[in-house]
Order: C-alpha cells, then structure tokens, then sequence
C-alpha cells in the first residue's frame, strides 16, 4: 500500500464508528481510496448516495469529527507487486509491521502511519533478458531479480497489453524505482520498473483455466490419501477451539509440494498471531534447509485491528498469490480465518443499516465468500509462454460452537473442493490430525486415481475405498457395542473394529513434533495403507477357521504394524516385509491349533 495522488475530496458530516459518511464527494466511485479526517487516514468508498458518500475506515476512526476533511485518490484498493515481498510481516493493508514499529517508536501502530509494502532502498540484480525491438505482451517476462529461492520474473504488468521493446536497462543493481525498461504502447511511451499496482479485488488475468489433476502434497496422510487437494484446488478446515486448526496449517504450510506460501491471519487472537510470528520464522523449509519464511509472505491482521482491514487482508493476500502464479509457480494461501472475515462484514453490514439474512450476516455473503475461493486455480499463464502456474486456497473456518451448520461452514461448502472437519472429540483423544473421517469430503479424490498409479505404482483409490468402507463399518459397530457391549459382537466384526483401529492408529494419526512421523511420502502412504489393509485380509480366515477373536488381537506383529509409520523412508520396505513375515508366521501357528 503506498500513498496515493490528492483528488479534490469533501467533507466529513456524521461519523458512527469505522463508517463515515462525507459530503461533496459527487464524481467519486464506489470502492475509491480515500484519506480520512487531518490524520489521513486509510479508508474506502463502500456506498454513493447523491453527493455523500458511505466510507469504511481501515483505522481507529476515534477523535475523528465533523468537518475534517476528507481526500480523494481517484484509484482502488491497490497491492504493490515486485521484488521484496518474501520474507516480509505486513499487516491488513500491506504495510510493513517492522518499518511502521520503527517509524511508530515502539510497538502500537500511529493511527495515519504510511510505509511503502516494498523497501525503497533495497538494490536487486537485475538480469535482462528482453532486447529492444522485441514485440510483448502482459505477462511476457523482461527479465528477473533473485529473491530468496525464487527466480523473481519482472513481466509486463496486465494493463500494458501489447507494446514494442525500445529500451532494456543493462546487467546491474537497481532499486524497485528505478527504471528498468523502455516500451511504447497505445498509450504512449511508458518507463517500467520492477514492481506495478494491481487492484486487490480484481483477479488477475491469465490465458487458460486448467484441470485440477496433480495431487497438492502435504505429507499428511490423512490428507493426501483420504480427502486431497490438488494443485490449485480449494479446501475449508473448519473446528472450534483446541481442534488444531493453526498446527495443521503450520504443517501445509512447511511441507506443501509448493514454491510459495501466503499465509493470511485475519481476526486472529493477539496472541496467537503473537505465536505464529515467533515461530513461523523459526520453521525450517525441508527444501532448501534455510528459514521457510524466506518463500513466505504473512499477513497479521489480529482481532483488536480495525474490522475493516479483515475484508481487505483477504483480497491482498490472493493477489499476492496471484501474482507469483504468473511467473509459473505453485503457490498455497492459508487463510485463518474466514470466520472473522465473515463477522467483519456482519458489523459493518449492520452499521450500514443493510437489511441481514441468516444469524446477522449479509445477504451478499455467499457472494464474497465465492470471490475469494474462485480465484483459486491451475492456470496457463499471461504471454508468450507455455508455463503453468496455480493457487490453492486453504481457508479456516471457526464456527460458535464448533456447530458446522452456522451461515459461513455452510456457504464455504459450496465453493470448496476439499472439506476437513475437525472434531473435538478425536482431538480430546489426542487424535491429530483430528480430521473426522465421516464429515470431511474431497472431490478430488477419484480424479487423482492416474496420478497415483505413475507416481507410486499403487491402486491408491482402491486403497483408500477399501480402508474408508472398513471405518464406516466399524463406526456402526461402535454404535451398537455402545449399547450391547462389544463382548456381544460376533467374532466378524470385532475384526472389523480391530482392523479399523489399526488403521486409525497406524495411519490417520500423525504426530507434527515427531521427527519421521512430521512428514510422510506419497509412496511411503501407499505402501503403509496397503500393508495395514492386509492384516485385516490375512486374519479373516483365521476367524472364519474358528481362530478366537482374543488370540487375533494378542498377535505381536500388531505392534509392528503399529509402528511402521515411525520409520526412516530408508528403511520402510525392510521394515514392512519384516511385520509380513512375522504376520504370516503367527498366523500359520494359529491355523495349526485349531486345526
């Protein structure tokens, strides 16, 4: 966010919170940049009525009076984009919390306060690659600085359209203000520097929407096998307080198949935005061993900011996201959470004297919901280039009460590919990741059925349909041992609830803090479901031979099994014919008793 332009503005005639009503304000638009009041303070046009115009502040409107002054920008809400923005901790509206701590002496934001999203003064080595005469396009790249692990493109911002190269500054370091190249267009002659603005609530262009078809991975098994997200795809993680919402995110977030990650907290407690930024910066990205903050972009937007900024640090996190996708990058925005976003719109909404719909919330917001999930994508991207870049958007969700049917669960479901329903049950049983089975969904799932086959050599959807059917099973069973005792059961099925729990325990639940168990292979999860899946198929006959159930539950090679999650990739095939054999052998001594 940078200060704009002075357009002549009005005059401030009612003030009722973050909502300010200005008079003589006939020619400006809706969504329009505005100062506000002598401190100028951040604000946009959200309604026109006649000469007056309804502005939504982003900062504390307190002292602001009648009267004050109120100036126009004549532009939108804008993010800037270029080099300098990885590695950064920016708040709501793209400032830079370190510089505003600096500048503010301390550490409460000065009402007003204005820094620029990227340093000034920071020098880049620009590479040129573009030569005068060249004929380009948006989205054609001129040529790249190096940010961090990224090859950052400097391409031709989307409201240039076609243009001729007749300028491209040589080899050297530049700041981001400094001119870089020289193009004509219909506009005119025009000098680009490294960065450009782009309106937060416009998507950005890009040439063709592709299919989601490459799995998204995470290293989470209960994840990537059972309810996936692809490539630019969509999921929501809803659950109430203590679920582990924040460590799931923090886990995507490190382990992402990913070159990029925004991170997005929005109406966040103080504390626990307090927490991320202590050890966020302190997450070691698996890639290149250094700090994974050095690939990420965060967004501190805490529940005592301005209810305003929730809404705007949304739409700035996704067009951050966007903007490295055009230069052909996979990226992940977690959002945590959409909650707040959602109850910013109510207040501001019931300020507005809108008419509400469900619980108090907007009947827009459905709307604004689908606008920030549909920007999600696989894409081919702007230019003359056949390079393939996505966004997949991961958005929290905290509903009152953990209760699932509230207005935005339910309006999320809608619009998201992917559905994690956290229970507080499983995590009051120390079930982590506590992603209820029965509740959560993907519509990815079947489409990655190829992708599994080429990449691990298993029938990984047969895999996952046969465990799935076999936990279902045994969530009926549980229903019914519950009130009969599961002494009552027949020996068939408590072997499906043995089995069903081995897969529970061996594969669903996950430790974060172990050191193997924090991250798990595609090939290592296939291989680790199939595995358990056999145990259930080598000890049916058994209870079919008239084994009893109490001597199938005492086999030691259940242990093994248990644990094989634990162990070093490197080791797993050794480690997985070992548990076989023993299986096998237990099992062959058995049959031999009874017989």
């Amino acid at each position: 966010m940078i200060e704009q332009a002075y357009v002549k503005g009005g005059t401030i005639v009612h003030v009722k919170g973050p909502v300010i009503i200005a008079e003589g304000m006939r020619g400006s638009k809706v969504r329009e940049v505005v100062y506000v009041g002598e401190e100028r303070l951040i604000g946009e046009i959200v309604r026109i009525e006649g000469d007056r115009a309804i502005i939504q502040v982003y900062e504390p409107t307190g002292g602001v009076r009648a009267g004050e002054p109120v100036e126009r920008t004549g532009e939108p809400l804008s993010a800037e984009l270029g080099p300098g923005l990885l590695g950064q901790v920016l708040d709501g509206l793209g400032r830079p919390l370190e510089v505003i701590s600096e500048r503010a002496g301390g550490p409460f934001i000065i009402r007003g306060i204005k820094s620029p999203t990227l340093p000034r003064d920071r020098r880049w080595h620009w590479l040129p690659e573009a030569r005068p005469g060249d004929l380009v396009q948006s989205g054609d790249v001129l040529g790249s600085v190096k940010e961090g692990p990224i090859n950052h493109k400097i391409m031709v911002p989307p409201r240039i359209g076609r243009a001729r190269v007749l300028e491209v500054y040589p080899e050297g370091d530049y700041t981001v203000e400094e001119p870089i190249a020289v193009v004509e267009h219909v506009g005119g002659k025009e000098q680009l520097k490294m960065y450009h603005k782009w309106p937060v609530r416009n998507p950005r262009p890009f040439k063709e929407k592709l299919d989601p078809s490459e799995l998204l991975i995470t290293g989470q098994r209960v994840i990537d096998t059972f309810f996936p997200i692809v490539k630019g795809g969509t999921s929501a993680v809803p659950g109430g307080f203590g679920t582990g919402k924040t460590v799931a995110l923090h886990q995507i977030s490190k382990w992402a198949d990913a070159d990029v990650v925004v991170y997005v907290g929005c109406g966040e407690r103080g504390n626990e935005m307090t927490d991320l930024l202590h050890t966020f910066p302190k997450l070691v990205d698996p890639k290149t061993g250094r700090p994974l903050l050095e690939r990420s972009v965060l967004i501190a937007n805490t529940s005592n900011m301005p209810v305003p900024a929730r809404e705007a640090s949304i739409f700035i996190g996704i067009t951050y996201a966007e903007y490295y996708r055009d230069m052909g990058l996979h990226v992940v925005l977690t959002a945590d959470s959409t909650s707040r976003w959602a109850e910013a719109l109510r207040e501001l909404s019931s300020r507005l004297e809108e008419i509400p719909s469900e619980k108090g919330f907007p009947a827009y917001l459905p709307d604004f919901v689908a606008s920030f999930y549909e920007r999600a994508g696989r894409v081919r991207v702007s230019g003359n280039r056949d390079e393939i870049g996505s966004v997949a958007v991961i958005g929290a969700v905290s509903p009152s009460g953990g209760d699932l049917n509230e207005p935005v669960t339910q309006h999320t479901m809608r619009y998201v590919g992917a559905f994690w329903a956290l229970d507080k049950d499983l995590a009051f049983k120390r079930h982590f990741p506590s992603i209820n089975w029965l509740r959560s969904f993907s519509k990815y799932a079947l489409g990655l059925r190829n992708w599994w086959i080429n990449t691990t050599g298993h029938e990984m959807i047969d895999y996952r349909e046969r465990a799935m059917s076999l936990l279902q099973s045994a969530s009926s069973l549980e229903e019914v041992a519950r009130v009969v005792g599961e002494a009552a059961l027949s020996d068939e099925n408590r072997l499906v609830l043995l089995s069903a729990e081995l897969i529970k325990e061996g594969f669903l639940v996950q430790s974060a803090y172990h050191e193997v168990d924090t991250y798990c292979s595609p090939k290592k999860q296939a291989l680790l479901l199939r595995t358990l899946l056999e145990f259930y198929d080598r000890a049916k006959p058994l209870i079919e031979a008239g084994v009893p159930m109490s001597k199938v539950a005492e086999m030691r090679s259940l242990g093994l099994l248990r644990r094989l999650k634990f162990v070093p990739e490197d080791e797993f095939e050794a480690a997985v014919k070992e548990a076989l054999s023993q299986l096998e052998a237990e099992i062959s001594s058995l049959l031999a008793e009874v017989r």
